[in-house]
């Protein structure tokens, strides 16, 4: 009997990261009836040749909306609504240019994770703004390890949450593993033990930071020909490894591979475990993050899950546009950090010091004098001049110090400064006219010395 084979192209909507792609490919592949499936994240597509007699094409459609997606008309126009695009990019440019002023995001984006107790618990909140995603963006495996079996109801209340228990530690074994070999990696990189240069937290801060955008945008669907430039492991291991989640019923397991998964805030908080310089402060940051993904993936996920697929857009959305500002957020440190600042379009601070107006110079035995004080999110703007020795007085109120203001970056004068309690004294002589930015040493604040040529 001949088979009767078909080859048939679908577009396919609502996939947001390369995780969808390899779930839908994997559920056609295992249909009887199907020959090959080929799913491209990219395009949108998926091409199906299976046999005609055994599926209808009404059946791949349904097998497709089974996880949530849809099989898009073939005159549906792929271009997003040009008037939610404008409206969502308005909405993340004001949401990160007011969270940017009033320095919430200084204490929302990681840190370098040196010695700041308080960059360690913003890695908590980080995981837990960052996981609104992990539980709508492609729903299906991750979501069904937290949900009871279904003879769970023939079990007590603790066995129930046994498997959203081991699914959770699974993930949280795995990153805190995947930070240990990472912060080993950095800490090969900086050399000693010192850790990586400021210039290469900044880059590293720059990529997570363009991960971070990219994947919000994708998870929006703003921009489709960002999908191609999506960073990606080879395919057939993405493959594998999405496979054996698929397949596997046991939630420790399929925890355990979660770390392998492609996922756009992990890689970017895998940067930043590179960024610790140090084993086992890599593995602590992981360790906290994923504990931050932990209350959604465990309970609220549920939630989500029960309240629908309208809801669960809400969340998506939502999510996206959180992690597309916490991603512009590590784009502004990364940019402080090489060198670069965004200081002159932001507020900054300074008190008034005897003897002339706020962040000039006075000149005293040819030396300039200036006089500043630190206040907790913001560093002072100063104007001196050119070719003649700077001496830098910055007041140090007790309480004004924290784990982001307390180390100074002024690498124009090859300058780092640890502020102590009390008077602070910097000295160093200009050279050339011009602006140069300054930051903590996360790249999280930040200020200016204006050099001018003198009279």
């Amino acid at each position: 009997m001949a088979l009767n084979f078909q080859h048939k192209r679908l577009r396919i909507g609502g996939m947001t990261c390369v995780n969808c792609q390899n779930k839908i490919e994997q559920t056609l592949r295992r249909a009887d009836g199907v020959q090959a499936a080929s799913v491209r994240y990219d395009t949108g597509t998926a091409d199906v040749t299976y046999d005609a007699d055994l599926l209808s094409l009404e059946d791949l459609t349904a097998m497709i909306q089974a996880l949530d997606y849809q099989v898009l008309a073939e005159g549906a126009a792929r271009t997003p609504d040009a008037s939610r695009r404008v409206s969502l990019v308005v909405i993340i440019l004001g949401l990160f240019l007011l969270l940017e002023k009033f320095g919430i995001l200084n204490l929302l984006a990681p840190s370098q994770l040196a010695d700041s107790a308080m960059s360690y618990g913003m890695l908590f909140v980080i995981g837990l703004v960052t996981s609104v995603h992990c539980v709508a963006m492609c729903g299906g495996i991750n979501l069904s390890q937290c949900l009871p079996q279904a003879d769970a109801g023939q079990l007590s209340g603790r066995a129930s949450l046994l498997p959203a228990f081991l699914y959770n530690l699974g993930r949280v074994l795995s990153y805190t593993a995947i930070g240990f070999l990472l912060g080993l990696v950095g800490l090969l990189l900086g050399g000693g033990g010192a850790g990586p240069s400021p210039l290469l937290q900044g880059i590293l801060k720059l990529i997570a930071g363009v991960l971070m955008v990219m994947m919000g945008l994708n998870m929006l669907d703003l921009f489709p020909g960002l999908r191609r430039l999506t960073l990606r492991p080879p395919r057939f291991l993405a493959a594998k490894a999405g496979a054996r989640k698929a397949r596997n019923s046991r939630p420790l397991v399929v925890g355990l591979l979660n770390g392998l998964m492609p996922c756009g805030p992990l890689q970017s908080m895998q940067l930043v475990a590179l960024a610790a310089g140090d084993p086992f402060s890599g593995a602590l940051a992981m360790f906290l993050f994923s504990l931050g993904t932990v209350p959604l993936m465990l309970g609220l996920g549920s939630a989500v899950a029960a309240l629908g697929r309208r809801f669960s857009q809400t969340v998506r959305t939502v999510g996206a546009v959180l992690v597309v500002v916490l991603g512009l957020a590590m784009l502004s440190q990364g940019w402080n950090l090489t060198g670069f600042s965004f200081c002159g379009s932001l507020e900054t601070a300074v008190t008034e010091p005897a003897g002339g107006s706020a962040g000039q110079a006075v000149l005293e035995d040819g030396v300039q004098v200036v006089t500043s004080t630190l206040s907790s999110g913001r560093y002072p703007d100063i104007t001196v001049q050119a070719g003649v020795p700077v001496r830098w007085i910055i007041d140090v109120p007790a309480g004004s110090i924290n784990g982001c203001n307390y180390k100074m970056l002024l690498q124009a004068y090859h300058i780092t400064y640890t502020f102590q309690e009390g008077e602070n004294i910097l000295e160093f002589t200009p050279t050339e006219p011009g602006t140069i930015s300054y930051s903590c040493w996360m790249g999280m604040i930040c200020g200016t010395i204006t050099v001018t040529s003198g009279s």
